[in-house]
């Protein structure tokens, strides 16, 4: 990643958590989060390779990014007597990621943080690119700050130990990015099956990071084209505060009322090819009350993303009534 001043390596492969002191720098006090839903061994082989460190283990989940959590994990790194020269590892998904990257900004004004993703969708997404937050009041990531890690450690071997479930929720992230930015990449995932996804899976993790590294290079504090990555995400957000899909289901289903009917059609393909929910049966009106707590709110209306073909983008500001009839138009 290529920002001024803050340059920092992505490293993408397999078996690299045993490797982990040579990608971080550990020779220090290290706080190593982790959550109860990822397998132990992946924070222990970073405790493994650290000078002086202590895991921090909190409940698997969305209510886990809380400032209950967040004051938690800075009494915990106070309790070790942590200064401004030591850091912390988040060893998870994006929930652990995105609270544990807000937690070392906060600490000392700003520590170093590095991240370990475990999930698909963690890799290919929230793991680089700086955003880190917490949840407040049912509204997803409002409190926040923008915290680059100082290096990413991407093991590919992780994913042994996902379900499969989690792992077509990293794919819609994915599907997400192709669609507005890489016509080639959508076309390979239109040709290809589940296990064949799997199977080329360092190949695409790294085509999709390509995709946001530019991305967040071009624009890292979302003043304009960083907006593309939220396609899906604002009608996304409310199915998942209204229903029990998963983050990455509710973005498939998010990006569906946001595109041309002929890019849905494809994207409907996809994702009977490959496991991804296409209908959402619930009370679409009731999920989209949500909208206007979407940190993309602006006076007049929301930024949104449109897909109007496949491989292209259009950020527009669109009034919470016009995206709740599209939604209405998709769902209902």
């Amino acid at each position: 990643m290529n920002l001024p001043g803050r340059e920092y390596d992505i490293t993408v492969g397999r078996g690299l958590r045993q490797k982990a002191g040579e990608i971080f720098r550990l020779d220090r006090k290290v706080m190593i989060l982790t959550d109860d839903g990822v397998p132990a061994e992946y924070a222990e082989a970073v405790l493994k390779c650290s000078k002086e460190a202590k895991i921090l283990t909190l409940p698997m989940g969305e209510d886990t990014k809380s400032f209950a959590s967040l004051e938690l994990i800075l009494t915990e790194m106070l309790s070790m007597n942590m200064t401004r020269q030591d850091c912390l590892v988040a060893v998870g998904g994006g929930v652990i990621g995105d609270l544990g990257g807000f937690a070392a900004a906060c600490y000392m004004r700003g520590i170093d943080f590095y991240n370990m993703p475990t999930t698909l969708l963690s890799m290919v997404d929230s793991s680089i690119g700086g955003k880190t937050a917490i949840n407040l009041g049912g509204a997803k990531n409002t409190v926040g700050a923008f915290h680059q890690p100082k290096a990413v450690l991407i093991d590919a071997d992780c994913l042994a130990t996902l379900d499969d479930r989690q792992k077509r929720c990293g794919i819609a992230e994915i599907i997400k990015m192709a669609a507005t930015s890489n016509e080639k990449l959508f076309e390979k995932l239109e040709k290809s099956t589940f296990i064949d996804i799997l199977a080329d899976i360092e190949d695409i993790i790294l085509s999709a990071l390509e995709i946001k590294r530019a991305v967040v290079e071009e624009d890292e504090h979302e003043g304009g084209l960083r907006r593309i990555l939220n396609f899906g995400h604002t009608i996304g957000h409310c199915i998942e505060a209204s229903s029990s899909f998963y983050h990455g289901e509710s973005v498939a289903l998010g990006m569906l009322p946001m595109c041309r009917d002929s890019v849905k059609e494809r994207l409907l393909g996809i994702y009977e090819r490959i496991g991804l929910p296409t209908e959402y049966d619930a009370d679409i009106d009731e999920a989209m009350k949500l909208v206007s707590h979407d940190k993309k709110s602006v006076e007049g209306g929301v930024w949104a993303v449109l897909c109007p073909e496949v491989g292209s983008f259009e950020i527009k500001k669109m009034k919470v009534p016009e995206l709740c009839l599209l939604a209405k138009r998709t769902f209902a």
